[in-house]
């Protein structure tokens, strides 16, 4: 029943008019009116409710940290069932992660697998495993890897990883290539994370044919290498003395859209300080000049000594580093001062200040939505910072926002900038905007290179993208639509189940006169082997495989398209 209804009023209904005086009486009386006071309505009195403060994770794990920290076991024991938390995987995997003492982390993880309804798994198994390898201590690592299998936790990639790392910094790199055969043999497939720690221990271990086979069986399993894996590989080169090689990795991977970070730069910097390679601190610090990244204080004092002990000019070095010298200059009222004087200041100059001083990203979003209402053309050196810098934090509203300025505004940005955009965009999947970006590119008269065009449609084939794929492919000029670029479209139909396409695809490029490769004949016969329809053209394409390779041409005077084409398909070399 409704509450109108509940509350609605009953008429009252009088029987009789000639009623007793006592009746009469009983009936309600109206209330005399306060005429003066005829429009004042008495205010309700509302109970306030005071709201219960919110209990952040972050606060939670902070507490539980001073208990394990600052007090003993036994008062703490008494302390952490009367804190009214819901004990979850979640929680105790933060509160091992905050790094309490050794000690008091193994008591409070036995402690934790007694609580009701509680059972660890692989996350909270694999920090504590990480909390002894990190203290060295090897066997007891070992023996939460055993409790782990004893109980029947999934043993994924990443604790296998973990093991193999802390297990190699102890010195015994035997184990942990046991370690590694043993996780393959148990079905586990190794990430990127997996396969560049593996590469870096059998590099740092003097392994290097091992190294090598690792990174090929990487390309292979068409895991892409990041900014670390190749990161490993130039310090393996710089400290053997092919820095020239090492160069071309670094120069390549930008073609790709890996773009060096901070990281890498440092740790190429001190590697090169140990070798006394000046010329290649020269290139990279071209580098960090363009991209606005800084070595750390210990680095940069390492290189002053390289580069003074040689007779070099240190001038670079302190344009790259300006922060060091400087530091005490850019103060945030400075910044906030320009920021403020906007309308007398040079736009350009206070993007600048901003970014590059104070790394102030969010402010520089502002800036740029007031820029684009009024109609402000930046300069396109600094929109293409603006870029990087957003791609380097892995803001991709803010990446976007600076993309969308540059189109409207009709500003071509750096090749850079693009491949950055493309390559972070690839990385959050993002596939939409990836043509954006190659299509501003090309607008912008850049050429994406017959690599990056290969790889970029190999990619978003990869990601069940075939529309996308064709689209970059199209918008690839014809003297880059060659043998990779054919191959690399005809690979993303063969994966999305379209052998037809892939054999029209394979049928215009010999009208173009364009001669397959060895991965082309392998990326056909992958696929047109698992149909019936086009087993007269496998065998075809079988017979001018074997000729080929018969006549060594594959390893001969091969172009730079077919070696292309062979290193992202070719698995037989």
């Amino acid at each position: 029943m409704r509450f109108t209804t509940i509350f609605r009023k009953a008429p009252i209904q009088i029987g009789h008019l000639q009623s007793s005086v006592k009746l009469l009486h009983s009936l309600p009386r109206p209330r005399p009116r306060n005429h003066t006071n005829r429009f004042f309505r008495k205010p309700k009195l509302v109970k306030t409710q005071t709201p219960e403060a919110k209990v952040y994770t972050r606060d939670t794990v902070s507490n539980i940290y001073n208990i394990l920290k600052y007090s003993t076991w036994e008062s703490a024991r008494a302390q952490l069932p009367n804190l009214g938390i819901k004990w979850d995987s979640h929680i105790i995997n933060r509160v091992l992660k905050s790094h309490p003492p050794m000690q008091k982390a193994w008591l409070f993880f036995n402690w934790a697998s007694d609580i009701k309804g509680f059972k660890h798994d692989h996350f909270t198994y694999t920090t504590m495993l990480d909390i002894f390898g990190e203290a060295g201590r090897i066997q007891s690592m070992y023996s939460v890897f055993r409790l782990m299998k004893e109980k029947g936790v999934v043993i994924d990639t990443v604790t296998y990883t973990s093991l193999i790392h802390w297990v190699s910094s102890s010195g015994d790199v035997d184990e942990a290539v046991r370690l590694w055969k043993e996780m393959r043999g148990s079905g586990c497939e190794p990430t990127v994370v997996s396969y560049t720690a593996y590469m870096k221990m059998l590099f740092d271990g003097g392994r290097v044919d091992e190294a090598t086979e690792v990174y090929k069986e990487m390309l292979r399993s068409r895991v892409s290498p990041n900014c670390h894996t190749y990161t490993v590989l130039m310090e393996f080169l710089v400290g053997t003395g092919k820095c020239g090689e090492a160069l071309d990795i670094f120069f390549k991977m930008q073609e790709i859209g890996v773009q060096p970070d901070k990281a890498a730069c440092n740790i190429l910097i001190g590697k090169a300080c140990k070798f006394g390679e000046t010329s290649f601190m020269a290139r990279v610090l071209v580098y960090m000049k363009e991209n606005g990244i800084v070595l750390r204080y210990p680095v940069f004092l390492e290189a002053l000594e390289t580069l003074k002990a040689a007779g070099q000019c240190v001038d670079l070095l302190r344009e790259v580093n300006l922060h060091i010298t400087a530091e005490s200059l850019c103060s945030n009222d400075t910044v906030e001062a320009e920021v403020d004087d906007m309308e007398s200041s040079d736009d350009s100059r206070i993007i600048s200040s901003v970014l590059l001083l104070k790394q102030s990203l969010v402010a520089v979003d502002h800036l740029l939505n007031q820029m684009k209402d009024r109609n402000v053309k930046l300069d396109s050196s600094v929109v293409s910072a603006i870029v990087e810098r957003n791609c380097d934090r892995c803001r991709t509203e803010g990446a976007s926002l600076a993309l969308d300025y540059s189109s409207e505004m009709g500003i071509h940005l750096e090749k850079s900038a693009y491949l950055a955009l493309v390559g972070y965009f690839l990385r959050e999947n993002e596939l939409g905007k990836v043509i954006e970006a190659v299509k501003e590119m090309v607008k912008a008269h850049h050429s994406l290179g017959v690599y990056q065009g290969a790889t970029l449609i190999h990619r978003l084939g990869f990601g069940r993208r075939p529309r996308l794929a064709a689209e970059v492919f199209d918008l690839l000029p014809d003297d880059q639509k060659g043998v990779a670029a054919y191959t690399a479209l005809m690979d993303v139909y063969i994966s999305a189940g379209s052998p037809e396409k892939a054999m029209k695809i394979f049928e215009e490029m010999r009208e173009r006169e364009i001669v397959p490769s060895l991965g082309t004949y392998n990326v056909l016969l992958s696929g047109l082997e698992k149909t019936r329809d086009f087993q007269r053209e496998a065998a075809s394409l079988k017979k001018e495989k074997r000729s080929l390779v018969a006549n060594g041409r594959f390893r001969g005077n091969v172009d730079v398209e077919e070696k292309v084409c062979d290193l992202l398909f070719a698995r037989d070399l």
